[in-house]
């Protein structure tokens, strides 16, 4: 009976070959005998996957119609090439060689994808507190982390210096076995790492005695990293390949920095912004002139035009914070306040009172 694999994946005739592997995709991982799903769905997914994802196949398909891959249309009895046997209730099937649907039923079988996959060693969380000022200029900072690094012996490679490495006798070079499992549907084959070599496909004919063989090491390392300027309390830095080194040929972690900003007790933060609260003599606002501020930068002078109110906001432009991510700066608001004396000298307190008989 004629198969409609259009339908069986829920896509239209026109679907482009992402929908249509999105589509298996949900499909598969729905059906899953081992989820409890249909275990007659997953086959014709898979079967019309198997149709559909190829593009040679599926124009054959839009010609003929299923006929076309029935019979042994697609490679002998039961079809499909890999899959064949489908029908009789099982296949086996170089996961490796299958791509992206080998990844997908290599995850379902347990294989942990259907590709071999480089081995990774884990990340590393280092935290770093830095000064208001380190945070806003950007500093360098010498951070020390302990961690499995390269053998200092052997250099990483796990063969006894002087000695040299050789063809992996338990994957013959290849860097990876064939690993087999049974399931519902037949036998389920795949490569993996070979764990002797660790994908590696060489292996160390004297291994190394420091490391024994491993190509690793437990020992402090010393780093020196780059904070950014304008870096803020809570971010955080990846540094790639300084994490944990996994051995064996494997690729190392990443490095990961959290930042921690102390206050200032002058300047406060606001985004890329920058606000203090400066005091003036009482006639500096009444008579106006120009004040001495600190910024991020040093000194400043402010100028403060005459009349100037308590509690007035200036703003220093380009003087706040750099930004991270790309060029410019913030600003820098500055509240102006009244210098109250807590013991005027003597002829202070006569001006003062001269003033308030004045009305001012």
């Amino acid at each position: 009976m004629p198969k409609d694999y259009y339908a069986i994946l829920g896509v239209s005739k026109t679907a482009s070959p992402e929908e249509i592997k999105k589509s298996f995709r949900r499909l598969a991982h729905e059906h899953h005998p081992d989820k409890g799903g249909d275990a007659q769905k997953f086959k014709d997914a898979n079967e019309a996957y198997q149709v559909l994802g190829d593009k040679e196949k599926r124009a054959q398909y839009d010609q003929f119609g299923s006929a076309a891959f029935e019979n042994g249309g697609m490679g002998g009895p039961g079809g499909f090439g890999g899959f064949g046997g489908f029908n009789q209730g099982g296949f086996s099937v170089n996961m490796d060689e299958m791509g992206d649907l080998g990844d997908v039923l290599g995850g379902m079988f347990g294989f942990g994808g259907g590709r071999a996959k480089q081995n990774r060693g884990a990340n590393i969380e280092v935290d770093v507190t830095l000064d208001f000022l380190e945070s806003v200029k950007g500093v360098d900072k010498k951070i020390r982390v302990y961690k499995h690094d390269s053998c200092s012996v052997c250099k990483g490679n796990g063969a006894e210096p002087g000695t040299k490495l050789s063809k992996c006798k338990t994957c013959d070079g290849k860097g990876a076995v064939q690993r087999s499992q049974r399931t519902i549907f037949g036998t389920v084959q795949m490569n993996v790492p070979c764990t002797e070599c660790g994908g590696k496909g060489e292996a160390p004919e004297s291994p190394c005695k420091h490391c024994k063989g491993s190509g690793i090491e437990r020992r402090e390392k010393e780093l020196e990293v780059h904070i950014p300027a304008g870096i803020s309390d809570g971010e955080g830095l990846r540094i790639d390949g300084e994490g944990e080194n996994p051995g064996h040929g494997g690729k190392s972690g990443d490095l990961f920095v959290r930042i921690h900003v102390k206050q200032h007790s002058l300047f406060n933060r606001e985004g890329n912004d920058i606000r203090t609260t400066v005091e003036v003599p009482f006639s500096l606002l009444s008579l106006g002139g120009t004040a001495t501020v600190e910024t991020i930068d040093g000194p400043g002078e402010l100028k403060i035009p005459e009349g100037t109110s308590s509690g007035t906001v200036f703003r220093l432009r380009a003087k706040g914070v750099p930004f991270l991510r790309s060029n410019g700066r913030g600003d820098h608001y500055v509240t102006v306040q009244p210098e109250v004396k807590s013991r005027p000298t003597k002829e202070q307190r006569k001006l003062l009172e001269d003033l308030r008989s004045a009305g001012l």
